[in-house]
């Protein structure tokens, strides 16, 4: 029997998995999403957010496609891995990703790649008035070529808006590689930096996750040492609050506490447990 079923959980609470419904709208993770969602309904292009490992990028990104992927005039498609090793085969990830590679034949070469994405950006964005949404994660990965081949993307537009929205989630080493290709720096209309949780934030994060697990988080389950102890160990990074509830979680079914204290927190760090 899992952990969770014994504390009378109905699911777990504390996975690392990117779950939209475990979105947790810190105010740095909710002010960047908001605006996100303005830049696109208003399709000014490129939007950039940035933020260290494990701040929450690519749940981020799952919430901001769980919010758009019912609406009929925008189609939102997503890469999770850019790496490519040559300019081809990056425009055949983005031809694959926009669901068209039966407009591209057997020997076709770069420039038919990027003639069959213009006319499709064209097709859609211009005839059918879509709103085409590009999220790139881990964006830290693209290569310079990928990135131009993105740069000349965002060079198709009307008078009045840009034909693909691009938003790219990357850790911060992106910052210093774009802010050298200037034409492409020049172009991010939004860029957002996520930073990590304060304690505040860290203990709402998480009651959230219990009250969504089905725990009533009246009763109290983490003591308030134990948070303290918590933020403290994980900096407020949401991905190592996750890791040290869940080991707490587990620890705690075996004691004989019935709460998570701060001396069960740093007995988890002492043994390296998290």
């Amino acid at each position: 029997m899992s952990y969770y079923s014994v504390l009378g959980l109905e699911r777990e609470p504390f996975s690392n998995s990117p779950d939209p419904d475990f979105f947790y709208e810190a105010s740095e993770h909710k002010a960047a999403l908001m605006r996100l969602l303005v830049e696109i309904r208003l399709r000014r292009g490129l939007s950039v957010i940035l933020g260290d490992v494990g701040v929450g990028k690519t749940t981020l990104s799952r919430k901001l496609f769980q919010m758009l992927k019912e609406r009929p005039d925008i189609l939102f498609y997503m890469i999770m891995d850019p790496t490519a090793q040559s300019e081809e085969l990056f425009l055949e990830s983005l031809v694959r990703t926009f669901n068209i590679q039966d407009q591209i034949d057997s020997g076709s070469d770069i420039l038919d790649y990027k003639e069959v994405i213009k006319k499709y950006l064209f097709q859609k964005g211009v005839e059918e008035n879509k709103t085409i949404v590009l999220v790139v994660d881990e964006a830290q990965k693209l290569n310079a070529e990928s990135l131009e081949i993105l740069r000349v993307l965002l060079n198709y537009e009307t008078n009045e808006y840009k034909l693909l929205q691009l938003v790219l989630f990357a850790q911060m080493e992106l910052l210093p590689r774009i802010k050298d290709i200037k034409n492409f720096f020049d172009r991010i209309v939004l860029k957002y930096v996520i930073n990590p949780l304060d304690e505040p934030e860290t203990r709402d994060l998480i009651n959230f996750r219990l009250r969504h697990s089905g725990f009533n988080t009246e009763l109290k389950l983490f003591t308030d040492e134990a948070v303290s102890e918590i933020q403290r160990y994980s900096q407020g990074y949401p991905r190592r609050i996750n890791l040290i509830c869940h080991n707490a979680l587990r620890s705690l079914i075996t004691s004989n506490k019935t709460v998570i204290d701060g001396a069960l927190i740093r007995d988890l760090v002492a043994r390296s447990t998290v």
